[in-house]
């Protein structure tokens, strides 16, 4: 079983590059399918379980792992959950590179700034606490998921990712 929940999905542009970002729960066992993305950069990252992403290279990816595909011009690919399920922050950016080699990068549990290989996103992860950076905050805590634009510190016991986001149009799109 496959649970999404769109947190955002803005369509007029005003969170720039961020195209839609959903808390995604699988079962055990669970995935989305084998499926196509063109254009477009996903980046994943594992809240609990385990998700076996099928495409290029395998890789498993546990709690704190972020996964950044770059489908470029084009990828068929699939994620499966682990045996005990997965809970997955899925974020769709518009592509760095539309028209580029697709590409699958693997993060083991970074904290802080997290090389994503573009100018107009910058994502962190770490936890909550009086450094949290300012920007688009994605709070997890005892599971739920909240976001919000925010600066100043966040209070205890939850995980944190922030997004700074570069609104302008990209130069490939003027």
């Amino acid at each position: 079983m496959l649970t999404s929940d769109v947190l955002l999905a803005p369509d007029d542009g005003s969170l720039g590059p961020l195209l839609r970002l959903a808390d995604d729960r699988l079962g055990p066992g669970a995935g989305y399918g084998r499926h196509p993305h063109a254009a477009v950069d996903v980046v994943a990252v594992v809240l609990a379980g385990s998700l076996r992403h099928a495409w290029g290279r395998e890789a498993v990816l546990g709690p704190g792992d972020v996964a950044v595909l770059r489908a470029g011009r084009g990828l068929e690919h699939d994620e499966v959950a682990g045996t005990g399920g997965a809970h997955v922050l899925q974020t769709y950016l518009r592509a760095a590179e539309p028209a580029g080699q697709p590409a699958h990068d693997v993060l083991l549990r970074p904290t802080g700034w997290v090389d994503l290989g573009r100018a107009d996103a910058r994502l962190w992860t770490g936890a909550a606490g009086p450094d949290v950076p300012p920007g688009l905050r994605v709070v997890v805590r005892d599971g739920d998921v909240t976001t919000a634009l925010g600066e100043g510190p966040v209070p205890g016991g939850a995980l944190v990712c922030v997004w700074q986001l570069d609104a302008a149009r990209p130069a490939w799109a003027r």
